[in-house]
């Protein structure tokens, strides 16, 4: 199995919001890091105009990678047109087959807002197209036929769409690595403003704090975590292929409680 992560997210910052600690922590134990925001983040903006704000938030999510040591990949889209279309799956499958990742952390099925649930349909697809020879991607890669284990974060505010929890299938202990994380996440500097202005968040910082905190108590174990789910592994890989299990060691904990099957949103 190749030791090579890939996030894919929706907008610059979702990767430092809900993904970042993980990230940090493989990149620890040797993994190859990459990191790809679907959008541009031009919307993500009351000030700038889209251009503006596309170069701005393409420079700060490159500086996040760099503290996340991870490789920056450009942007497909502009924001609120990440659509589950055809065009734009062949062009994220062509980075899949690039990259070869053996796991890709996305979002989940089921978030606040369509950016980030198409996202994970398009990202969901791609990487099970990844070896299928009559698919082409634009541009024109060669198949990966290797496996890949596709893991869900927790969605903003670790509730659905409706506001129902969503307690996640496993807790990543991201203490050790909760400073770097909001390093990585202050690189976003112009969204402080527009996150005010559009979704009431006062603080980024304060925010991930927050949500850290209470997954680590739903974890019954850790300071700071960030959940995940893992997806199903048909046409993936193997049934038991669990590699961020297998590289956290320690920091991994399975959400043993009933809650957390009875409440798995997949």
């Amino acid at each position: 199995m190749n030791k090579v992560a890939l996030a894919v997210v929706a907008h610059p910052d979702d990767i430092e919001f809900r993904m970042a600690g993980t990230l940090l922590l493989l990149g620890q134990s040797g993994w190859e890091l990459h990191c790809l925001n679907v959008g541009s983040g031009n919307c993500g903006s009351q000030t700038l105009a889209s251009a503006q704000a596309r170069r701005v938030r393409r420079a700060e999510a490159q500086t996040a990678a760099r503290l996340l040591g991870a490789r920056w990949h450009p942007a497909l889209s502009d924001d609120l047109e990440i659509l589950y279309e055809l065009p734009l799956l062949r062009r994220l499958a062509a980075v899949i087959r690039e990259i070869k990742p053996s796991v890709v952390l996305t979002h989940p099925p089921r978030d606040y807002m369509e950016d980030h649930t198409n996202t994970c349909r398009l990202t969901v697809t791609a990487v099970f197209a990844r070896g299928m020879p009559n698919f082409v991607t634009i541009p024109r890669r060669p198949i990966f036929s290797g496996d890949t284990v596709l893991y869900h974060c927790t969605p903003h505010g670790l509730t659905d769409s409706l506001r129902h929890p969503m307690r996640p299938e496993f807790y990543v202990n991201t203490s050790s690595v909760h400073a770097r994380k909001l390093e990585a996440l202050a690189a976003h500097a112009s969204q402080r403003e527009w996150l005010m202005a559009s979704q009431g968040f006062d603080a980024m910082t304060a925010y991930v704090e927050k949500e850290s905190r209470q997954l680590g108590r739903w974890s019954g174990k850790f300071r700071y975590a960030e959940g995940w789910w893992r997806h199903s592994h048909l046409g993936f890989g193997a049934e038991d292929a669990d590699p961020l299990r297998d590289a956290l060691g320690a920091n991994y904990r399975l959400n043993q409680g009933r809650a957390a099957r009875s409440s798995n949103p997949f």
